[in-house]
């Protein structure tokens, strides 16, 4: 489904120790992007993000998505319908006993969330991101 893989042991371009990744990330983020945790829905602020300018990777800081492509899903996730060129990967998740395409960030491998196939037009996808994955930069004025 999407082209998703089976995740094997990856290497990514940017990649850092447990310590360094644990020094770099707060608690929550280092759960969600390392422990492929998901926070509560509506407790980031980034779901609320409404301004022009481009999502990254918490971890790593790789661009992730325009924010162009967000769109209101009722979820409580920042919701997408496309990502950036090469930005992200995806996977193949079992865990929970269900069956869902994990996504992750292309540059270091941190879990962002998951991809369903319920999104508007044109793509028909819903990336559904850990707002907590992400940092936002506004474009300039």
């Amino acid at each position: 489904m999407f082209g998703a893989e089976k995740k094997q042991a990856e290497t990514f371009p940017f990649q850092l120790s447990d310590a360094e990744w644990r020094a770099r990330l707060t608690p929550e983020q280092y759960r969600i992007l390392r422990g492929h945790g998901t926070e509560r829905a509506g407790s980031c602020a980034l779901n609320y993000e409404k301004r022009a300018g481009t999502f990254s990777c918490a971890g790593c800081g790789q661009k992730l998505f325009k924010s162009g492509k967000k769109f209101e899903s009722g979820t409580g996730w920042p919701s997408f319908d496309q990502p950036l060129e090469g930005a992200v990967g995806a996977s193949e998740d079992h865990s929970h006993g269900m069956h869902r395409v994990e996504v992750h960030c292309a540059n270091c491998g941190g879990h962002l969330g998951h991809v369903f196939p319920d999104g508007p037009p044109p793509t028909g996808l819903r990336y559904c991101i850990n707002g907590e994955a992400m940092t936002f930069e506004p474009e300039a004025a």
